[in-house]
């Protein structure tokens, strides 16, 4: 076992996520209480998650409803993370755009069976890198909205649509949001090993096996993240979310 479950293993957790809040409250980075919070949520949730995934991998219903769960707690985060006003919602398009379309292949394909144990951390990986792709993404589209719509005004005063104004300013910001995914494609082996590939070791696989599924979630991961970027951008660019 990597990491034994055991009293040490609670006591290295806690004083690690009190260092994180305290480095950034030192830093004044403003997110010493989003730290303690996420950390005691992942904490509380990654309990309930073990506890309920057995059941919910036997049974079709379940798991159907857990991997939707799963992609309205993304949209959620990702909606209030890039804005806080009504039009939040439309980031549960993004993540849609990027993430079902994959998961659907590996069905349909046969590559990821309809069993607990296969979908839900495939689909759970997907999302949560079109849930990234899409915060980094619309984050930065509407704060370059923002700080350039003096641009945005004068390329409407010369006749472009506002569509393709808003596009023009906001384009290069937002694809910075692909990087790091990017860059842990390009060094894998190299720099990281990945989750997936060290889970795969530990669990017996060969290494060949091991970078086989690793591959294929770095390259999935870079298709669902492309697919959610050029997908919260044209959103932006509509002003279908958007800031007060």
């Amino acid at each position: 076992m990597l990491l034994p479950v055991s009293p040490a293993l609670g006591v290295v957790l806690a004083v690690l996520l009190v260092f994180a809040a305290a480095v950034a409250a030192r830093a004044g980075l403003g997110r010493s209480r989003e730290i303690l919070v996420a950390g005691v949520r992942a904490a509380v949730q990654l309990a309930a998650v073990s506890l309920l995934i057995g059941w919910v991998a036997r049974y079709l219903a379940p798991l159907l409803g857990f991997v939707v769960l799963m992609f309205a707690v993304a949209a959620w985060t990702a909606g209030r993370r890039i804005t806080r006003n009504s039009t939040w919602w439309w980031a549960a398009v993004p993540i849609a755009a990027g993430a079902l379309p994959v998961v659907g292949l590996l069905l349909v394909t046969g590559l990821v069976p309809v069993r607990g144990l296969a979908l839900i951390p495939v689909a759970g990986i997907l999302v949560g890198g079109a849930l990234t792709a899409t915060v980094l993404g619309g984050r930065r589209a509407l704060d370059e909205l923002t700080t350039r719509y003096g641009e945005v005004e004068a390329g409407m005063a010369l006749g472009m649509l506002d569509r393709d104004a808003r596009l023009e300013i906001v384009r290069p910001a937002a694809s910075d949001a692909l990087l790091p995914g990017l860059d842990q494609t390009r060094t894998v082996g190299l720099v990281t090993l990945p989750g997936a590939f060290v889970g795969m070791l530990l669990g017996g696989a060969s290494p060949v096996e091991a970078g086989a599924v690793q591959l294929f979630v770095l390259v999935a991961l870079m298709a669902v993240q492309v697919v959610a970027v050029a997908t919260v951008l044209e959103l932006v660019a509509r002003g279908r979310l958007h800031r007060e």
